[in-house]
């Protein structure tokens, strides 16, 4: 293991004793009794072990017991990461470089000790596919392939026309999750919830932008159920869903900042359920909806219908 002060937090001086790492109230860490410890808190990069630490900071004047008390320190109070060193020799350097940002993020955000070790690896793991709307698929492809999702694939446009309707790639590996941009086509979702394949639908149109519900067949509500939810609601809503299957406004009322909106709570979605699980997004079995020109995000909740086919609302 070697330990590091944890990325992303800046070390600065409240006066000669206190030490405080990170500067925003919400994350910042304030230690006294730190005097003399200014160099020593300059060997924590994650580049030694804890022992190769310790005779670092010897060379520089500092006793044995005041490293091991300021490691101690600074581990019960959460600034400390302990970053595998397997995991270094795993990663190369160049993606090791390019990712040290969302390491440090995963590492504060999830309360992470091994600085994000365990958030890359289940990304470098992970596949995604991507179906339907290629303005908003291409914006989340960029921004998981940038997150460290180990494979991102784009599929066929799910406008129709000479593209044809959107499949799921077969030559290669089965995703984990897929994302459905745009309006998602009813054969391929009923595909993925009989073939048990977690998707998350992600649109904008009528300057309003959604994200999910994030689908986990057999436990969460899915697409068809929330056209049961809608019908019960609004009698004309099956003649109204039966036409909009087959022609859609064009152009859509999705501008290029909707359509960043929706790419980057579908792509924070799609990470949530990657890092932690499907059950943890908000999408969930509910929708994020942003209604322009508000820019603030709300949640909907869906509940399985008891008259759909997925029979999710058996599974609850």
């Amino acid at each position: 293991m070697r330990p590091a002060l944890k990325s992303g937090l800046l070390p600065v001086w409240r006066d000669r004793d206190t030490v405080q790492i990170g500067i925003d109230p919400r994350r910042a860490i304030a230690l006294s009794g730190m005097s003399g410890a200014a160099t020593l808190i300059g060997l924590l990069d994650g580049s030694r072990d804890r022992d190769q630490v310790i005779v670092a900071a010897a060379g520089h004047g500092i006793p044995v017991r005041i490293t091991e008390r300021v490691l101690t320190l600074l581990a019960a109070s959460g600034a400390l990461d302990d970053f595998p060193a397997s995991t270094l020799r795993d990663v190369p350097a160049a993606q090791r470089g390019r990712l040290a940002a969302e390491l440090a993020a995963a590492s504060l955000a999830h309360g992470d000790g091994d600085g994000g070790a365990r958030t890359l690896a289940r990304r470098r793991s992970c596949a995604v596919a991507i179906e339907g709307d290629r303005r908003i698929g291409r914006g989340i492809a960029r921004t998981l392939a940038a997150a460290g999702v180990g494979q991102v694939r784009l599929g066929q446009s799910s406008s129709g026309g000479a593209d044809g309707p959107a499949r799921l790639p077969t030559s290669a590996r089965r995703p984990d999750l897929v994302v459905l941009a745009g309006a998602p086509q009813p054969d391929l979702t009923e595909h993925l919830v009989k073939e048990n394949v977690p998707h998350l639908a992600a649109a904008g149109g009528e300057a309003i932008g959604v994200v999910g519900p994030l689908v986990v067949p057999g436990r969460t509500a899915c697409l068809r159920c929330l056209d049961h939810v809608r019908a019960g609601h609004d009698p004309a809503w099956p003649l109204i869903l039966a036409q909009t299957s087959r022609r859609r406004p064009e152009p859509p009322a999705c501008g290029a900042v909707l359509a960043a909106m929706v790419a980057a709570q579908a792509a924070w979605q799609v990470l949530t359920a990657v890092d932690k699980s499907p059950m943890a997004s908000a999408a969930a079995n509910g929708t994020l909806e942003v209604v322009l020109p508000d820019w603030r995000w709300r949640r909907r909740t869906w509940s399985p219908h008891p008259d759909c086919l997925c029979a999710s609302h058996i599974g609850r």
